[in-house]
């Protein structure tokens, strides 16, 4: 197993009076007190009791990459750090300015995909179902969101860091307790190694302490091969002599070690996840990739391509050196076809009843 993560026990005081909070709000929803409220159509929610860098992203892709050949697929997220408010769907005018990258991220890599962005998703979800009419919805970081009772939650944590090994704001990083879990019908240790073993497996799922109506499903991510921010027909792959690594999600250890598989000169240049990229941070970064051998390249991620696209850059010997690296997720387990009907058999079922009321 992985090493334990940091706590910063000192903080554990200020972490108690957060989780009596979050404690309050969660038995006012348990009891009624506060209202859910379900939809007549599928809903399914990704999201995580952690705070950031569990892989949401690459799993919501999953998820339309499963459902997109049979059904219409709408995808809503809040729009994290967007310039604008209230809900939107996205159109090709678009930028992640206007509805956040990871929104951006999606409504660029999937025709026919209905992307929509709205801090209320009760709202939300009302609206589609109204304009859009979707089959399915999936809720994308939603999981604390409790104004919406989803028909299925697929609750994500890394194999680094388990929300059993982990306590609460500010101390650690869960944003709720562990309890938090039995809400999910579906948990998805993410961040895997290839290399897990039967029996690593069996302890990981002894200590995640699952319930018999929850399913496990231990995943990894899977490396493509990167292509050009700008197509050109000079741009092509050529091993590069040094890769400036442009990072700015939170946990980019592991797009680190692949970086360093693909070249034996790899320099980081990291900002906040979500970072919204100014002229200062544009010419660092012409300055660094600058002091590299001829021939160097920008490698970056597809979330932060999409907040780059926005800022629109201008140099244009910039542009053609910077190159994306798509992740998808792979499954370590031999579960992908049961994950793969669990969701199918979930959307069909739910389908079908809302055509039978």
């Amino acid at each position: 197993m992985t090493s334990r993560p940091k706590i910063y026990h000192w903080l554990r005081p200020l972490s108690f009076l957060y989780g009596l909070g979050v404690r309050a709000r969660n038995r006012a929803f348990d009891c009624g007190w506060l209202k859910q409220e379900s939809f007549g159509v599928p809903t399914i929610c990704v999201g995580n009791l952690a705070v950031g860098g569990t892989g949401k992203t690459p799993h919501t892709e999953l998820l339309v990459r499963l459902l997109q050949p049979h059904y219409k697929v709408a995808v809503l997220s809040r729009g994290y750090r967007r310039q604008t408010h209230g809900y939107h769907v996205a159109t090709p005018a678009d930028t992640a300015a206007t509805i956040g990258d990871e929104p951006f991220q999606m409504f660029s890599k999937f025709r026919n995909l209905t992307v929509a962005v709205d801090e209320d998703r009760r709202e939300g979800i009302r609206r589609l179902m109204a304009e859009e009419k979707p089959d399915a919805v999936i809720l994308d970081d939603a999981f604390q969101h409790r104004y919406v009772k989803p028909g299925l939650s697929l609750l994500l944590t890394t194999y680094q860091r388990p929300y059993y090994a982990d306590c609460l704001l500010p101390a650690g990083r869960l944003r709720e307790p562990v309890s938090g879990m039995l809400r999910a019908s579906i948990i998805i240790v993410t961040k895997c190694p290839p290399s897990l073993t039967p029996i690593e497996q069996n302890l990981l799922r002894k200590k995640l302490q699952l319930r018999p109506y929850q399913e496990l499903y231990l995943t990894s991510f899977s490396y493509g091969k990167p292509y050009p921010l700008q197509p050109h027909k000079k741009n092509r792959w050529n091993n590069p002599p040094a890769i400036l690594l442009l990072s700015g999600i939170a946990h980019p250890d592991q797009l680190l070690r692949h970086a360093q598989t693909l070249c034996s000169r790899v320099e980081l240049l990291t900002f906040a996840d979500h970072h919204a990229f100014s002229d200062a941070d544009i010419q660092h970064l012409n300055n660094r990739w600058r002091q590299l051998p001829a021939g160097s390249i920008v490698l970056t991620t597809e979330k932060d391509a999409a907040r780059l696209r926005a800022y629109k850059l201008t140099d244009k010997a910039l542009l053609r050196a910077i190159w994306i690296q798509p992740v998808s997720v792979c499954f370590i387990d031999g579960r992908e076809e049961h994950f793969t009907q669990n969701i199918l058999n979930y959307v069909a079922e739910n389908t079908r009843n809302q055509t039978m009321d």
